[in-house]
């Protein structure tokens, strides 16, 4: 059975979609068979892998409200070992149109048990807010990551991050554990980075990865 795990932090720009592309190639190069599911309307994850914008190729979009199956949507990339379910814009309207359907908030768990044997990981990269979509992910995964940048709001978005994170465990998903806190965009020459890096490390101690990555 695979680890399934939701790459999130409601705010924007932190480095999501890139951890969750080089996390996933990292994961292949390792031997371990791994599935990214882009969940953000921007699909910045399935162009960062390769895949051109087609109108005509389906979606997750299709997935969430029933006309595709999650075999159908599964696609290839040029690494190994790395599968990809794509996004597109269409993405962007599921939250309406998911609202008067049932298990709304259970469709990608729901639709992915049928391929977690096939995996050692599956991935979500979410959008960077609080909708319909990232409810699906946090409530189909067993863990969350969420990669933080080193720079002034940090610590005000994880603890809005934090705050979802109850709600989910307390309404639909009680199982869901913090994988760890990624540090991105470190900046050593900045007495700001050193200090938003040793807050949290103080804060949160070994759940903060050794691991730093530096803006370049």
């Amino acid at each position: 059975m695979s680890r399934v795990i939701a790459i999130a932090n409601q705010k924007g720009g932190v480095g999501k979609t890139t951890t969750s592309i080089n996390l996933g190639a990292s994961l292949a190069a390792a031997e371990m068979k791994t599935l990214l599911i882009d969940c953000d309307p921007q699909a910045n994850a399935s162009s960062g892998l390769g895949l051109r914008k087609d109108p005509r190729r389906q979606s997750l979009y299709h997935l969430f409200l029933g006309e595709a199956s999650i075999e159908d949507l599964i696609q290839a990339t040029e690494l190994d070992g790395l599968d990809l379910v794509p996004s597109d814009r269409n993405l962007v309207g599921a939250a309406v149109e998911l609202f008067s359907l049932d298990r709304r908030e259970f469709r990608l768990k729901d639709a992915i048990q049928p391929i977690l044997a096939r995996y050692d990981f599956v991935l979500l990269d979410c959008p960077p807010s609080l909708d319909i979509l990232t409810v699906n992910a946090l409530t189909a995964a067993a863990s969350l990551l969420i990669p933080i940048q080193c720079e002034y709001f940090a610590l005000e978005g994880v603890s809005e991050m934090l705050d979802t994170l109850i709600r989910i465990r307390r309404n639909l998903n009680p199982e869901l554990e913090v994988e760890g806190f990624v540090l991105t965009m470190y900046d050593e020459r900045t007495k700001l980075s050193r200090q938003v890096v040793q807050d949290l490390r103080d804060y949160f101690g070994s759940q903060v990865f050794k691991t730093v990555i530096p803006r370049n």
